[in-house]
């Protein structure tokens, strides 16, 4: 059994397309079948997103940590539990491609680091245009990147055992993971097959994370004429 892991908290404006999008990739034909189950973790949520999840055909777990690490590992474990041999995990403000999951299953390895995609840029108001352009040009979003995001990244039972899972942190917990994976001797594809396309919204959910990336660099076209490098995660 294969398993899909999407931490949300307050997130009712994108959960029912995300877990639409993540089901139509489990059931993609080169998984020739096998069963595929999406938990949505649900932290501190005061808002619809676990109703909506639900509807939507996840599985939903209810958390109040308020804290990504809490809410990836608890996902996690439940999927282990179930029987999952593969887990795939990603964001409430992303969608992943109809290919996502066989595409990390077809690299053969023990994880996957994805990059991700933006389509709009509009959260960022008049600087959407320069951020777009900075994006564009120093983000790596090819085979052989860096980039660690929870929004693309896949793992096999095994190796997550073995690195020890998620560590309990509210930010970099797909970093730390990542580190631990390869202290362990894990195999990685740092790939740019599997597909996904997030959010550049201007909220951030998780101090740390892509979306404070983004919020930083806009902060910087206030102060220079040149922004910094987006960097992981």
């Amino acid at each position: 059994m294969l398993g899909i892991v999407i931490p949300a908290h307050n997130e009712q404006d994108t959960i029912a397309e995300c877990v639409g999008a993540a089901r139509r990739a489990a059931l993609h034909p080169h998984l020739a079948g096998e069963a595929a189950e999406i938990v949505v973790v649900t932290d501190g949520c005061t808002d619809a997103t676990g109703v909506l999840a639900a509807r939507a055909g996840a599985i939903t777990l209810s958390v109040r940590a308020r804290n990504v690490g809490v809410a990836r590992a608890v996902g996690a474990e439940v999927l282990l539990a179930r029987g999952a041999r593969w887990l795939a995990f990603t964001d409430a403000d992303t969608l992943v491609s109809p290919t996502w999951l066989a595409d990390q299953l077809s690299l053969d390895v023990d994880a996957v680091c994805g990059t991700v995609g933006v389509e709009d840029w509009s959260p960022h108001g008049i600087h959407a245009d320069l951020l777009r352009l900075h994006f564009v040009q120093t983000y790596q979003d090819r085979d052989g990147h860096q980039h660690v995001h929870g929004a693309n990244l896949g793992v096999s039972a095994l190796a997550y055992r073995r690195a020890g899972g998620f560590r309990h942190l509210g930010c970099s917990e797909d970093v730390d993971l990542v580190r631990a994976l390869e202290a362990s001797g894990a195999t990685i594809a740092w790939s740019a097959k599997p597909r996904v396309m997030t959010s550049a919204r201007s909220h951030a959910r998780a101090r740390g994370g892509f979306a404070d990336a983004l919020l930083n660099a806009v902060a910087e076209t206030l102060n220079s004429a040149a922004l910094p490098a987006l960097t992981s995660p």
